[in-house]
């Protein structure tokens, strides 16, 4: 056996690679491209070797590059595992050259069925049977002629192609014109040969696939077939085995015809045969080979109980493989393929943050067969925090199960995907899971373009702008965590955020966005109902080409399509709201949705929006907007202005300890000025300075306005030097500067309202109307109407205590110690 092994690939196949190699006893060798240096197969290596930055040439299909890491290392064999190198015939003769045993077919396999008109050859040669179709054509005019005989529908298509790549469907003549030069050019661009060929296309045609293998002497096993009809765009999604529907003497006949091709070449290592399959004539046709492990060969290994894998290894390493053994499936294995692209925008692939990838928990039917007949198989290369590149294949994961029946496949398999959790860019997850519950597919109705037809929604709204500073936003936020400096975060006007859910029926906690002076352009892709609150916009809907206006603080009806401009407030305050009905849908983090920028976590991946974000909505937002409620008492819309009265309670800090009386009574006359450097950390102000009633912080520092050991708290008015600081909400949670007043919970709100050259003044309250006020508050947000028992605005007869320090408790040592022993447990259980 090999000591060691380079695997020359990335992502799932290689941390599978790697998992098989170790089992072997091998020493698993990785290369990875910059990009992917935090994947899981890095992690998961006994060694890894950087190809550098840069393109894909440069990195993974750098041969050079590849042979001297195998060589430094000490490989004695590599591992392409699929895609890149894997079925190119130059790197496999390299690898000889310089002493590496390539696990895979031979060169010249590579070269006969890597050319599609040469494997027709050689299929025809060993008895296939084939597709109506054409040699390399010269020209258009010889398409045209080809075409006309064969009868259309055709296929054009690049010798040289895969993975769909240069293949085009031509319904007429037209149609075949207008695609020969465009496949031709496709063709030579990604393969370096224009050659194309036509072959008949068969419009219900299933595509089945037998697995080989081979010794290379001339022993070849076929290890059950897969049905990979479920294609779009002729890349294939979901494949399983064996292949459902299928008569047994087909089932037998494809196995039959696909060792007899084997054999007839002395295939070595793993392969597959593909074939067309015409469910109405029960007639198959030679398609193509793939001298490859596939995508897909992970449902073969789960049925037939094998490695092919190991196999490859194993066969490299002159070992005798059990090829002559009839071996039979047992159960039903289906796989689904996760990638990161959006199906509602054409498939386009995606790449960013993965701030959460969480998999259901894999298991193995092998381990208790009669309690857990069903299992679970995650191929994947991610994890929380994956960035995922631009510059590769999207593929995430491949979500496997394996069952004793087809039924009970399909729907455990719908259930790991319901319980997949993957959330800061887009995939497939969702449209897998339309295909699933799909009749057809259910019922084992599969052709190759049966997902043409297949139409999914998703409740999700398009960032098509991001406006400044817009962000997911929950109440009450993260709380319990400032003892450890994580700030509680939450909608800085929460007054106005949990207004907008209760005219929508939402929860309080429901997520939405706030919006920071301009706000974003969005699009709905889900009918649903929406409030806007807080500081007026120009808010604008277009639906149909016209724009209408939004009023604000009344819930609208959104269909899908609409667009919504949140426009730039225009008056007073600071902040909007955008509340959703049923909440905007983004991972928990720490008990909230809210999103702390500057610890770069929560919400939409830790930050603001961007252009080309998706915010996904709850699946029944549609069913909320029967569960709303008007808002019959305007007076409940608090007035947004430039001169604020901000009622606080006094102290902690105060005279005589810290400040002045004259501070104190300055403090509380003077008008204060919002400075322009204000934020959700905190809103400074421009104003009088204290004398203070010392001359410094004594061990604390140097200024006057430093102490010891002081806790924040949201709305404390603390001074950092001379200045004023209102703590927000993303504010530090502990430091050390004196703080006279603190802004009581019922006027919290304002703060997230008032902007730079704002005037504002402070009134000081007591605890005990403070409190008053904050249940008058939740009550008027419960009932969406004023209370019946009125608050006074006036708080002129209230006069400030002496001092802010209420009440002094002094502590004192134990006098007798001598009579508690070490182990002495009695008191475990009182109260510290």
């Amino acid at each position: 056996m090999f000591t060691k092994v380079l695997i020359a690939n990335r992502g799932a196949i290689a941390v599978r690679i790697i998992r098989t190699l170790k089992t072997l006893g091998c020493t698993a060798v990785v290369v990875y491209h910059h990009e992917d240096r935090h994947s899981l197969h890095v992690q998961h290596a006994d060694e890894s070797y950087s190809l550098g930055d840069g393109s894909v040439s440069d990195t993974y299909l750098n041969q050079t590059k590849l042979l001297d890491i195998a060589q430094q290392s000490g490989c004695q064999a590599v591992h392409p595992g699929y895609g890149f190198l894997s079925e190119n015939p130059d790197f496999a003769e390299a690898c000889a050259a310089a002493g590496v045993v390539f696990l895979g077919p031979t060169p010249q396999q590579m070269t006969d069925f890597g050319l599609k008109h040469r494997a027709r050859e050689l299929a025809e040669a060993a008895g296939v049977p084939m597709l109506p179709g054409s040699d390399l054509l010269d020209d258009l005019t010889q398409a045209k002629h080809v075409a006309e005989d064969i009868g259309y529908p055709v296929m054009l298509k690049s010798t040289a192609g895969g993975g769909g790549i240069g293949m085009q469907l031509c319904t007429n003549e037209d149609e075949l014109i207008s695609a020969f030069d465009s496949v031709k050019r496709l063709s030579a661009n990604n393969f370096s040969n224009d050659g194309v060929f036509i072959e008949k296309f068969i419009e219900r045609a299933r595509h089945i696939e037998v697995q080989i293998f081979g010794d290379g002497q001339g022993k070849v096993t076929a290890l059950g077939e897969r049905d990979c009809s479920l294609q779009r765009r002729h890349q294939k999604v979901i494949e399983e085995t064996p292949a459902p529907g299928l008569p047994e003497s087909v089932r037998e006949s494809l196995h039959r015809t696909a060792i007899a091709l084997g054999e007839s070449v002395n295939y070595r290592s793993a392969g597959t045969v593909e074939f067309i399959y015409d469910d109405i004539t029960q007639a198959f046709y030679f398609l193509e080979v793939n001298t490859r492990l596939q995508v897909e060969h992970g449902v073969t290994e789960q049925v037939f109980r094998i490695d092919l894998v190991e196999w490859m290894v194993r066969l490299g390493a002159g070992h005798t493989l059990p090829l002559t053994e009839k071996r039979q499936p047992q159960g039903h294995s289906i796989q689904a393929r996760v990638y990161a692209e959006d199906p509602i925008k054409d498939f386009q692939p995606c790449a960013g943050l993965l701030s959460r990838a969480a998999w259901p928990a894999e298991s193995s039917s092998e381990e208790q067969p009669s309690v857990n007949p069903t299992s679970l198989r995650i191929d994947t290369w991610v994890e929380n925090g994956t960035t995922v590149p631009a510059l590769f294949d999207p593929m995430l994961a491949k979500v496997i199960v394996t069952a004793s029946d087809r039924e009970t496949a399909i729907a455990a398999l719908h259930s790991a995907l319901s319980d997949t959790d993957l959330y800061g860019i887009e995939t497939n997850r969702r449209y897998l899971l339309s295909i699933l519950s799909d009749s057809d597919v259910q019922a084992g109705r599969l052709w190759t373009q049966k997902l043409n037809s297949l139409r999914i929604s998703d409740p999700s709204i398009d960032v098509i702008s991001a406006g400044t500073q817009t962000t997911v936003q929950d109440f009450p936020g993260r709380l319990g965590y400032w003892d450890v400096g994580i700030p509680p975060s939450g909608p800085f006007d929460y007054y106005a955020f949990r207004l907008g859910n209760r005219l929508l029926g939402n929860t309080d906690d429901c997520a939405g966005l706030e919006m920071t002076l301009t706000g974003p352009v969005l699009r709905f892709q889900y009918a649903t109902t929406i409030v806007l609150t807080g500081a007026q916009t120009e808010a604008t809907l277009l639906r149909d080409g016209v724009g209408t206006s939004i009023a604000f603080n009344r819930v609208i009806d959104i269909q899908a399509g609409d667009q919504l401009d949140c426009g730039s407030v225009t008056g007073a305050g600071t902040r909007s709201y955008l509340c959703v009905a049923g909440g905007i849908q983004c991972p928990s983090y720490l008990g909230s949705r809210s999103t702390f920028t500057l610890g770069q976590f929560g919400g939409h991946n830790g930050r603001a929006l961007l252009p080309g974000d998706v915010l996904h909505l709850n699946d029944t937002a549609q069913d909320s907007a029967h569960n709303t409620d008007s808002l019959s008492d305007d007076s409940l819309i608090p007035t947004y202005a430039n001169e604020w009265q901000l009622r606080v309670i006094y102290g902690p800090h105060g005279a005589p300890d810290f400040f002045t009386q004259a501070d104190i009574d300055t403090f509380f006359n003077a008008e204060w000025e919002v400075h322009f450097n204000s934020s959700r950390t905190g809103v400074r102000l421009i104003g009088p300075k204290p004398e203070w009633a010392r001359a410094d912080g004594g061990e604390a520092g140097l200024h006057p306005s430093n102490i010891h050991d002081n806790a924040y708290a949201i709305g404390a008015i603390d001074f950092t030097g001379d200045m004023p600081v209102i703590l927000g909400p993303d504010g530090p949670s502990l430091g050390g500067f004196v703080c006279p007043a603190t802004v009581i919970s019922a006027d919290l709100w304002k703060l997230g309202q008032v902007k730079a050259g704002d005037k504002l003044r402070f009134i000081p309250v007591s605890h005990e109307n403070a409190v008053d006020l904050a249940r008058a508050q939740n009550a008027r947000l419960a009932n969406l109407h004023e209370a019946k028992a009125q608050i006074s605005d006036d708080h002129s007869a209230y006069r400030l205590p002496e001092s802010p320090v209420l009440h002094v408790e002094s502590c004192t040592e134990p006098k007798d110690k001598t009579n508690t022993e070490p182990n002495d447990t009695s008191d475990s259980k009182a109260p510290a």
